[in-house]
Protein backbone atom coordinates (compact mmCIF):
# COMPACT_ATOMS: atom_id res chain seq x y z
CA UNK A 1 0.00 0.00 0.00
CA UNK A 2 1.42 3.37 -0.99
CA UNK A 3 1.75 6.09 1.60
CA UNK A 4 -0.07 9.36 1.00
CA UNK A 5 1.50 12.78 1.05
CA UNK A 6 0.97 14.96 4.10
CA UNK A 7 -0.90 18.15 3.27
CA UNK A 8 0.53 21.29 4.87
CA UNK A 9 -1.47 24.54 4.88
CA UNK A 10 0.72 27.65 4.97
CA UNK A 11 -0.54 31.16 5.59
CA UNK A 12 2.39 33.21 4.43
CA UNK A 13 3.04 36.90 4.87
CA UNK A 14 5.97 38.09 2.74
CA UNK A 15 7.86 41.35 3.22
CA UNK A 16 10.54 41.48 0.54
CA UNK A 17 12.34 44.72 1.33
CA UNK A 18 14.79 44.28 -1.55
CA UNK A 19 12.09 44.21 -4.24
CA UNK A 20 9.38 46.17 -2.38
CA UNK A 21 7.01 43.19 -2.50
CA UNK A 22 4.52 42.85 0.36
CA UNK A 23 1.87 40.19 -0.03
CA UNK A 24 -0.03 37.46 1.80
CA UNK A 25 -0.38 33.99 0.29
CA UNK A 26 -2.32 30.88 1.24
CA UNK A 27 -0.34 27.82 0.13
CA UNK A 28 -1.17 24.15 0.13
CA UNK A 29 1.99 22.07 0.08
CA UNK A 30 2.08 18.30 -0.29
CA UNK A 31 4.93 16.72 1.66
CA UNK A 32 5.92 13.47 -0.07
CA UNK A 33 6.28 10.49 2.34
CA UNK A 34 10.01 10.28 1.58
CA UNK A 35 10.51 14.03 2.02
CA UNK A 36 11.69 15.50 5.33
CA UNK A 37 10.34 18.72 6.82
CA UNK A 38 13.45 20.68 5.84
CA UNK A 39 13.09 19.87 2.14
CA UNK A 40 9.37 20.66 2.18
CA UNK A 41 10.14 23.99 3.85
CA UNK A 42 12.89 24.63 1.31
CA UNK A 43 10.15 24.55 -1.35
CA UNK A 44 8.32 27.22 0.66
CA UNK A 45 11.56 29.24 0.80
CA UNK A 46 11.86 28.90 -2.99
CA UNK A 47 8.30 30.22 -3.29
CA UNK A 48 9.13 33.18 -1.03
CA UNK A 49 12.21 34.08 -3.07
CA UNK A 50 10.21 34.03 -6.31
CA UNK A 51 6.74 35.04 -5.08
CA UNK A 52 6.48 38.04 -7.41
CA UNK A 53 6.45 35.63 -10.36
CA UNK A 54 3.68 33.53 -8.78
CA UNK A 55 5.25 30.07 -9.07
CA UNK A 56 3.08 26.99 -8.63
CA UNK A 57 3.98 23.85 -6.71
CA UNK A 58 4.19 20.77 -8.91
CA UNK A 59 3.85 17.10 -8.03
CA UNK A 60 7.37 17.38 -6.58
CA UNK A 61 9.16 14.11 -5.87
CA UNK A 62 6.29 12.18 -7.43
CA UNK A 63 7.06 13.57 -10.91
CA UNK A 64 10.70 13.25 -11.92
CA UNK A 65 10.25 15.31 -15.10
CA UNK A 66 8.89 18.33 -13.25
CA UNK A 67 10.67 20.77 -10.95
CA UNK A 68 9.61 21.54 -7.38
CA UNK A 69 7.93 24.76 -8.56
CA UNK A 70 7.33 26.46 -11.87
CA UNK A 71 5.54 29.30 -13.58
CA UNK A 72 3.87 28.68 -16.91
CA UNK A 73 2.29 31.26 -19.19
CA UNK A 74 -1.12 30.95 -20.86
CA UNK A 75 0.21 28.79 -23.70
CA UNK A 76 1.99 26.47 -21.22
CA UNK A 77 5.52 27.73 -21.94
CA UNK A 78 7.66 27.51 -18.80
CA UNK A 79 8.80 30.95 -17.70
CA UNK A 80 10.36 29.90 -14.38
CA UNK A 81 11.71 26.48 -13.38
CA UNK A 82 12.79 25.95 -9.73
CA UNK A 83 14.77 22.89 -8.63
CA UNK A 84 15.75 21.88 -5.10
CA UNK A 85 19.03 20.16 -4.25
CA UNK A 86 21.51 19.16 -6.91
CA UNK A 87 19.53 18.23 -10.02
CA UNK A 88 20.66 15.76 -12.60
CA UNK A 89 22.64 17.59 -15.29
CA UNK A 90 20.58 16.07 -18.11
CA UNK A 91 17.38 17.39 -16.52
CA UNK A 92 18.99 20.76 -15.81
CA UNK A 93 20.17 21.11 -19.42
CA UNK A 94 16.63 20.37 -20.63
CA UNK A 95 15.10 22.87 -18.20
CA UNK A 96 17.56 25.61 -19.27
CA UNK A 97 16.60 25.01 -22.93
CA UNK A 98 12.85 25.05 -22.24
CA UNK A 99 12.56 27.83 -19.63
CA UNK A 100 13.18 31.55 -19.57
CA UNK A 101 14.71 31.36 -16.08
CA UNK A 102 15.98 28.42 -14.03
CA UNK A 103 16.72 28.63 -10.30
CA UNK A 104 18.41 25.91 -8.26
CA UNK A 105 18.11 26.17 -4.49
CA UNK A 106 20.69 23.73 -3.16
CA UNK A 107 21.34 22.30 0.28
CA UNK A 108 23.79 19.79 1.80
CA UNK A 109 27.17 21.54 1.79
CA UNK A 110 29.26 18.50 0.82
CA UNK A 111 27.01 17.23 -1.98
CA UNK A 112 26.53 20.74 -3.34
CA UNK A 113 30.26 21.43 -3.43
CA UNK A 114 30.97 18.15 -5.25
CA UNK A 115 28.10 18.72 -7.69
CA UNK A 116 29.02 22.34 -8.39
CA UNK A 117 32.77 21.73 -8.79
CA UNK A 118 32.19 18.66 -10.97
CA UNK A 119 29.80 20.52 -13.30
CA UNK A 120 31.03 24.10 -13.00
CA UNK A 121 32.02 24.57 -16.64
CA UNK A 122 28.66 23.36 -17.95
CA UNK A 123 26.70 25.24 -15.27
CA UNK A 124 28.40 28.52 -16.20
CA UNK A 125 27.45 28.02 -19.85
CA UNK A 126 23.73 28.55 -19.08
CA UNK A 127 22.93 32.27 -19.11
CA UNK A 128 19.43 31.77 -17.65
CA UNK A 129 20.58 29.74 -14.59
CA UNK A 130 20.89 30.96 -11.00
CA UNK A 131 22.16 28.76 -8.17
CA UNK A 132 21.61 29.66 -4.53
CA UNK A 133 22.78 27.57 -1.58
CA UNK A 134 21.40 27.19 1.94
CA UNK A 135 24.18 26.18 4.38
CA UNK A 136 23.67 23.00 6.45
CA UNK A 137 23.15 24.70 9.81
CA UNK A 138 20.47 26.98 8.40
CA UNK A 139 18.84 24.15 6.43
CA UNK A 140 18.55 22.18 9.69
CA UNK A 141 16.64 25.10 11.29
CA UNK A 142 13.79 24.40 8.85
CA UNK A 143 12.99 21.20 10.80
CA UNK A 144 11.34 23.41 13.44
CA UNK A 145 8.46 24.12 11.02
CA UNK A 146 6.79 20.74 11.40
CA UNK A 147 3.13 21.59 11.87
CA UNK A 148 0.31 20.84 9.44
CA UNK A 149 -0.97 24.42 9.73
CA UNK A 150 1.69 27.14 9.58
CA UNK A 151 1.36 30.90 9.88
CA UNK A 152 4.69 32.19 8.64
CA UNK A 153 5.98 35.73 8.53
CA UNK A 154 8.86 36.00 6.03
CA UNK A 155 11.14 38.99 5.70
CA UNK A 156 13.77 39.19 2.97
CA UNK A 157 16.48 41.84 2.94
CA UNK A 158 20.00 41.89 1.47
CA UNK A 159 19.91 38.17 0.66
CA UNK A 160 18.96 37.21 4.20
CA UNK A 161 15.62 35.58 4.94
CA UNK A 162 13.93 35.55 8.35
CA UNK A 163 11.09 33.07 8.91
CA UNK A 164 8.93 33.30 12.03
CA UNK A 165 5.91 31.52 13.47
CA UNK A 166 4.60 31.51 17.02
CA UNK A 167 6.64 28.35 17.71
CA UNK A 168 9.65 28.47 15.37
CA UNK A 169 12.09 30.77 13.68
CA UNK A 170 14.94 30.47 11.21
CA UNK A 171 17.43 32.79 9.57
CA UNK A 172 18.79 31.87 6.17
CA UNK A 173 21.73 33.65 4.57
CA UNK A 174 21.60 32.58 0.95
CA UNK A 175 24.91 31.99 -0.78
CA UNK A 176 24.96 32.83 -4.48
CA UNK A 177 26.98 30.24 -6.41
CA UNK A 178 25.99 31.34 -9.91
Amino acid sequence: MALNSTIIKVNLSISNLDDHYYQDHQLTVAQHPSENTQRMMLAVVAFILNAQQEPQFTKGLSATEEPALWKKNLIEDVELWIELGQPDMKKLKKSCRQSDKVVVLSYNDTQCQLWFEGNQKELKSYNNLSILHVPNEQYQQLAEFSQRQLNISATLQDGELWLNTDDASATIQLQTLL
